[in-house]
């Protein structure tokens, strides 16, 4: 008969600093945060969409009505304010939200009709700036990555 001794103490306590790591993802979730909210950022200077999409230009006649319109550039006037108010918060240890407190940011992420929104005078074509990008979603696995590399050290 063949017999196996195995120490498992170490292996209980790894598990057991794995588990208290996923208990609290704050960490993890706060520089997450902070990195979309640069990347969300990145994307009004880029004018493109998470997924590499080029935003719709604007309009000749919203051009022509708003002096505030940078080099025509959508959603960069002047002021900046929807890309100033990107922020993140946390909610609990395991749940993250970005956004804008804007209330026009929803119109501007998903465009809106003339037809269904009537106060408009036309169409908002949509511009997401909110989202995931391919190397945004590379990041957040490294940063989890770290997270759980950090508790097992």
């Amino acid at each position: 008969m063949i017999e196996i001794e195995f120490e498992y103490k170490a292996v209980l306590a790894s598990l057991e600093k794995l588990q208290h790591a996923s208990a609290d993802l704050s960490p993890a979730l706060a520089e997450i945060g902070e990195m979309l909210v640069e990347s969300t950022k990145q994307r009004f200077e880029n004018t493109k969409g998470p997924d590499g999409k080029p935003w719709l230009l604007n309009s000749v006649l919203s051009t022509l009505l708003n002096d505030d319109k940078k080099n025509d550039r959508p959603l960069t006037g002047e002021t900046g304010l929807l890309m100033d108010t990107i922020n993140y918060q946390l909610v609990g240890n395991n749940t993250l939200e970005i956004g804008s407190p804007m209330e026009y940011a929803a119109m501007q992420q998903f465009g809106g009709k003339k037809s269904e929104f009537p106060f408009l005078w036309g169409d908002i074509p949509a511009r997401p700036f909110l989202g995931v990008s391919a190397r945004d979603e590379k990041e957040i696995l490294d940063i989890i990555h770290d997270h759980f590399q950090a508790a097992l050290s």
